[in-house]
């Protein structure tokens, strides 16, 4: 029998209870008020600027060194190879299931890094610009495999970031509507050159069987220079995201081009019963499947608790 010790030892990581992730901010400035933070934060989600002050900020500083070291061995590497390519993006994955918080932690980081005081060029995109769309999902029969790793062009997300990483100029992505729930035909967002990009999605971290002749293939992943996994329990991530199919069927579901708008008008337990469903039948297998086993390949995991806020922070060894 292992006793504790042990387990905590052979660990790859270093475990943090908020009180003491809280002390590793240090002296870095709060720049976000109380309403910005309002403002950033997911439907559903009740981040406080208490939390961002414990959490985010440690992170932030935390990032910051990374940053550095990365450029610092990014110098050392051209001047051993005698060239003088031009800056590489700092790029940073942030992964975990619908409704835990992703998209909130994704805005919030981009914030606090754009705030920096080299005020660094900070983008954020989502995968959900690379799905397949709704034509192409329902012809190949995988609507209702929407967020599952064959629902996505993964060969355009993985030439997007090859290109980014080797620091072109301007490269456009794709945009992809939570109205409509598809992507945007012939809209597209700029990327002009970032210092730093924050990649969020479903299965960023995601890796796939390797070949065996030992071709390279590249994963999402081997682009980033640090990881997120923001984690919760199963059961509560199933409450969080009925609650939030509940009021969105209050607000953005009565919007007639929602794709969801059929179901905004009918009874409470019927769509009660849809969300569960909904849950049942995609996310949860989505998450047990593809999403919860990547969590160990994370950097950083952010483990949430009952009531949305995060209670324990895992930082991965060096």
């Amino acid at each position: 029998m292992i006793d504790q010790f042990a387990r905590e030892s052979l660990s790859p990581y270093r475990v943090f209870t908020v009180e003491d992730w809280a002390k590793l901010r240090a002296d870095t400035p709060m720049t976000l008020s109380e309403e910005e933070v309002s403002a950033l934060k997911s439907l559903n989600d009740p981040i406080s600027i208490e939390e961002v002050e414990e959490v985010y900020l440690p992170i932030s500083r935390l990032l910051s060194f990374h940053f550095e070291a990365s450029h610092a061995l990014f110098d050392t590497r051209k001047k051993f190879l005698g060239v003088n390519d031009g800056k590489t993006p700092f790029i940073i994955g942030i992964a975990g299931s619908v409704a835990v918080g992703k998209s909130t932690t994704a805005r919030i980081l981009t914030k606090l890094l754009e705030r920096w005081p080299g005020k660094p060029n900070v983008e954020l995109v989502t995968t959900d610009g690379f799905l397949y769309s709704n034509a192409r999902l329902l012809e190949e029969g995988l609507m209702e495999r929407k967020g599952f790793p064959e629902s996505y062009d993964v060969s355009a997300l993985l030439e997007f970031l090859t290109r980014i990483k080797a620091g072109e100029q301007r490269i456009t992505a794709p945009v992809y509507s939570h109205l409509t729930y598809d992507i945007v035909e012939g809209e597209t967002m700029v990327i002009e050159r970032p210092d730093i990009m924050i990649l969020e999605g479903l299965n960023v971290l995601q890796s796939r069987d390797l070949p065996k002749d030992g071709k390279a293939i590249p994963f999402v992943s081997d682009f980033f220079d640090f990881s997120v996994f923001i984690d919760a329990d199963e059961e509560a991530v199933r409450r969080w995201y009925v609650e939030r199919f509940m009021k969105l069927r209050e607000t953005r579901f009565r919007d007639p081009r929602s794709y969801f708008h059929k179901y905004a008008n009918v009874s409470e337990m019927e769509a009660l019963d849809l969300a569960i469903t909904l849950w049942e039948r995609i996310n949860l297998p989505n998450l047990r499947e593809n999403i919860l086993p990547t969590r160990p390949r994370a950097n950083l995991i952010l483990r949430k608790g009952e009531d949305h806020a995060i209670a324990e922070v895992a930082l991965r060894k060096l």
